[in-house]
């Protein structure tokens, strides 16, 4: 038994009867030191990351893409929805549609490039303007039809204009629609300034009726489009008197 004891003794790593147990290991080959410990780092404090594009000016609505800016009347905005393709603005006002299917403003402003082969302004004008018609006041999106649909319609202007230092044309409409009072839609055409002279439209429908905006409101906000980064490129329209 005192046998058993003892081998178990000289096995145990690290006991009394193991010499080379309690002997340190020899040192290897030396290691580089440890680089010291250093916290990460918190970045720049104020560095924001860059934006996709400038921040647009309350007062205007931007359509980079045609290279055009367009007035912001007082009581308007940049909604959130849009109409189909292209820049938007809408009355901030609203009220039930005449077909109650939703909540719908009183007036509204489009602006989009214009795929048209048609020869000049007022060709592509005459033929948009049946399109924003029942883009604006026919079936929507979503397949509703808030206003009851086109019924009818009279031209009640007709004219070349300059838009942006270009020369175009509008065409407006007085729409009969299915239910309630209809509205006004105009079409306004013309080369986009910035250079490519892609064709621009600019699509406007305004309400008939109480609550409805002036229709002198698509002449002031004709005369103040302007070429993008443009403080005066607008206003030569102004010597074109409002009609309709």
């Amino acid at each position: 038994m005192a046998a058993v004891v003892a081998g178990a003794l000289l096995l145990r790593p690290g006991g009394d009867g193991d010499p080379e147990a309690r002997r340190p290991p020899a040192a290897g080959p030396s290691a580089p030191p440890a680089p010291a410990s250093t916290p990460p780092s918190a970045g720049p404090a104020t560095t924001a990351p860059p934006s996709a594009a400038p921040a647009e000016d309350g007062s205007v609505l931007g359509d980079q893409l045609n290279g055009i800016t367009l007035p912001v009347p007082a009581g308007w905005q940049r909604p959130e929805y849009g109409v189909g393709q292209g820049a938007v603005m809408a009355t901030t006002d609203e009220r039930t549609c005449p077909a109650r299917s939703r909540q719908c403003p009183y007036g509204r402003v489009v602006s989009r490039t214009l795929a048209s082969a048609a020869p000049t302004p007022k060709a592509m004008a005459e033929a948009d303007v049946a399109q924003a018609a029942e883009e604006l006041y026919g079936e929507d999106v979503l397949g509703g039809s808030p206003y009851g649909g086109v019924k009818s319609h009279q031209v009640v202007a007709a004219r070349e204009t300059v838009v942006a230092g270009r020369t175009g044309y509008l065409v407006r409409w007085r729409v009969a629609t299915g239910v309630g009072p209809g509205g006004h839609v105009q079409s306004l055409v013309f080369p986009s300034p910035s250079g490519t002279e892609q064709p621009v439209t600019v699509r406007f429908a305004f309400d008939a009726g109480p609550g409805g905006p002036p229709l002198s409101l698509m002449d002031e906000i004709t005369r103040g489009i302007r070429p993008v980064g443009s403080a005066t490129g607008g206003g030569v329209g102004s010597s074109i008197a409002p009609g309709g």
